[in-house]
């Protein structure tokens, strides 16, 4: 991954969605997502191509603001607000977003209802 994608990726996850870089070093750095850890590495040999990351899911207590966070920074949400019930056992009514992030990874927002 070059240089200047770790700078975009890490002001879009720390800057724009407010996550807490809690690590950095040479050739990377790792966020707080709240129930786990994030790591971006900037040591890899080219660029990443699609489907290295296809789709990953944050929760959040307001998807709402997310989704208008990531569009006032100029980044695409292509699944726009939702109120959707996961046909899972019990079933799991959520609000949900999707955008893309600057290395065109899927993000999903969700927040139980």
């Amino acid at each position: 991954m070059v240089q200047n994608q770790v700078v975009i990726l890490s002001h879009f996850y720390k800057e724009i969605l407010e996550l807490e870089e809690v690590r950095a070093w040479d050739t990377g750095c790792m966020f707080n997502t709240g129930a786990g850890l994030m790591e971006i590495f900037n040591d890899g040999e080219c660029p990443l191509g699609q489907g290295t990351i296809r789709h990953f899911a944050l929760a959040t207590d307001d998807v709402d603001a997310c989704a208008k966070k990531v569009k006032e920074a100029g980044y695409e949400v292509f699944i726009e607000l939702n109120d959707i019930v996961i046909s899972s056992t019990p079933e799991f009514p959520a609000r949900i977003a999707f955008c893309r992030g600057p290395v065109g990874e899927e993000i999903e927002f969700f927040q139980e209802r």
